[in-house]
């Protein structure tokens, strides 16, 4: 019994140990009810209060990318009205171009420099040679003044083009791959057809802003120019070497066109030159293979179109991102020159279709950088130099990308600073330091350079502040010559023996109107008729009873008194400088009908001839 008990009370126990397990368990199972509710109602709780906010609409967000457009255009504006800016950009472009140069150079030399020199870095090496050559370059055209410069730009023409001679001396010149254009010095090779460049951009920017005027003669912009042009394309055409040719004539078309050539004149010059590229570029058996593959006349993708064929082949292969730094297969001796003249296949291969469009935004805005510091520029010969050397360097590395994607016959004009090239490396940085220069003499640089203490860069490399731009004396009086030449008079001056002589037509706006300072008027000043000497406008002299605008005393300044003719109006002109048989104090007649007639002066030994204050030798 007491067992039964003891087991039905377990049993019991059980039982309800049972229904409070499952008490708690439904106990359990009601409080995450209720924490589910919890959330539903939390969740309903957020939707009632987003319920009010709307999701931004199509109009929202394009005002805010237009707002966040807005604010780097204001932001690059601000740093472009930095008097400095023009000067920091240029040397930020050329570290960029520099360092981007050797590491490409490095990349697609590599397998070429192990083949031939058993080094992956022997190509590489000469290249960094060359860019601290350059760097030192660079350094020393930026501290050079602008006057001593000009004094050199001739002594410099003269030693370029004696080496240009020299290297086509046997035993003085290398021979390499059929042409003799290097000098070998110390294991490097030193081109003289790109030492050129650099002094036929100085010489012939010195030349033409030392003759500037509107409506010169062609004698003054063609003589000596185009003839020592010419002699420096003969003797690189004896070399031969035609992309250096057609870079010279690219230097000359620009300085003569900034200079004023008139259109005419221009045009069949620029004919001319494309002639005779054409002339030159048939004679020779492979550069008409080039060009003949170019138009289609020649399909042989083993022969002269393989090159071209080769580059097309690594641009595809790159794509939009590319394949990766150092993994293009064409420098696997599948494209010739690849380190040279073809690297930008290279650098579309390796940094594809993104790395392409770079290096051309690169150029882009290096063009505008020089435009910019051309036009802010108060020297003529800075102007002159800065925008020939823009048009260079951007035109050689726009025809390089032409012909490798194929939108041009190969000519073998190298990319600045990116191709593998000593002598060019060193002439590019030579005309860089140019450019840096030309930007530290804007007017708003000089006058921030002048005012505030040098920065860190400054101080380091000892820069010497620059020289506010001042005309010459023989600069000055070109400038007065000009402006009498433009000057129109108000009315007909009269001639010899009562004949009246017509004004002189205004000078034809140039094409450098808005380039040159100083003397450069839109509007001529008309020469002044109405002030006499000694005399204030407005005011009556002390003899003459002068009064602008009214008629004048019918008695001269002598007191003697004279008779006009009726209704004539009696108009003060300054007399010249006293002269033998020339009696001061006489007077024009100016009719009512316009006409000035000078009356007849018995003192001036019976000659008529009148009264001009342009050709006074006192002037005003």
């Amino acid at each position: 019994m007491a067992g039964g008990k003891s087991t039905g009370s377990t049993t019991g126990d059980g039982t309800t140990a049972d229904k409070k397990t499952g008490t708690k368990t439904a106990g359990s199972k009601t409080v995450g009810t209720k924490a589910a509710d919890q959330k539903t109602a939390d969740q309903k709780t957020t939707d009632k209060k987003t319920a009010g906010v709307t999701a931004p609409s199509p109009r929202d967000a394009v005002r805010a990318t237009g707002s966040v457009i807005a604010t780097l255009v204001e932001g690059v504006r601000t740093l472009l009205a930095r008097p400095l800016a023009s000067y920091h950009l240029i040397l930020t472009l050329a570290l960029l171009l520099t360092v981007f140069g050797l590491v490409m150079v490095l990349s697609a030399s590599s397998v070429e420099g192990y083949s031939k020199q058993g080094s992956a870095y022997g190509l590489f090496a000469t290249q960094v040679i060359f860019a601290i050559l350059g760097m030192g370059v660079f350094y020393l055209t930026l501290r050079l003044p602008v006057r001593l410069l000009r004094r050199l730009a001739a002594p410099l023409m003269v030693v370029t083009t004696l080496l240009l001679a020299l290297v086509l001396v046997p035993g003085i010149g290398t021979l390499s791959g059929g042409a003799r254009r290097w000098f070998t010095l110390g294991g490097l090779s030193v081109q003289p057809s790109e030492l050129v460049k650099v002094a036929l951009c100085v010489w012939g920017a010195h030349l033409l802003a030392s003759r500037r005027r509107e409506n010169a003669p062609l004698k003054e912009l063609l003589i000596p120019l185009l003839p020592v042009g010419l002699l420096v394309c003969l003797l690189i055409i004896l070399e031969p070497n035609l992309s250096t040719t057609i870079t010279i004539a690219i230097i000359i078309g620009t300085l003569l066109w900034f200079a004023g050539l008139p259109i005419k004149v221009f045009s069949a010059f620029a004919v001319s030159g494309v002639a005779i590229a054409v002339v030159l570029a048939l004679v020779e058996g492979y550069r008409s293979e080039r060009v003949m593959s170019f138009l289609g006349g020649i399909d042989d993708p083993q022969g002269a179109g393989y090159q071209a064929r080769q580059a097309t082949y690594a641009l595809a292969n790159g794509g939009v991102f590319g394949v990766g730094l150092g993994q293009s297969r064409a420098k696997w001796n599948y494209l010739p020159n690849a380190h040279n003249d073809f690297i930008f296949a290279i650098i579309g291969e390796e940094l594809g279709l993104i790395g392409g469009l770079m290096v051309v935004a690169l150029f882009v805005f290096f063009a505008y950088v020089g435009f910019r510091v051309a036009t802010r520029s108060a020297d003529p010969f800075l102007r002159l130099m800065t925008v020939t050397i823009t048009v260079l360097i951007t035109a050689q590395a726009f025809i390089n990308i032409g012909y490798v994607i194929g939108l041009l016959p190969v000519t073998g004009i190298q990319l600045p600073l990116l191709s593998a090239g000593g002598t060019s490396t060193l002439t590019v940085l030579a005309m860089l330091g140019l450019l840096a220069n030309a930007a530290r003499h804007e007017p708003e640089a000089v006058a921030a350079l002048s005012t505030n203490a040098p920065r860190r860069f400054g101080r380091l490399f000892r820069l010497p502040a620059p020289v506010a731009y001042q005309q010459t004396r023989a600069e000055t009086l070109r400038d007065r010559l000009a402006d009498r030449r433009r000057t129109v008079p108000a009315g007909p001056a009269p001639g010899r023996a009562g004949r009246s002589r017509g004004a002189a037509p205004a000078a034809a706006p140039s094409r450098l109107a808005g380039m040159w300072p100083g003397g450069r008027r839109s509007t001529p000043e008309p020469v002044r008729h109405d002030r006499p000497r000694g005399g204030s406008a407005g005011r009556p002299t002390p003899r003459g009873g002068y009064s602008p605008g009214a008629r004048t005393n019918s008695r001269s300044t002598t007191g003697t008194p004279r008779s006009g003719a009726a209704g004539a109006t009696h108009a003060w002109i300054p007399s010249r400088s006293p002269s033998r048989g020339y009696r001061p104090g006489s007077r024009a007649v100016r009719d009512p009908g316009g006409q000035d007639q000078r009356r007849s002066d018995p003192g001036r030994s019976g000659r008529g001839r009148g009264t001009d204050p342009g050709r006074s030798r006192g002037g005003w």
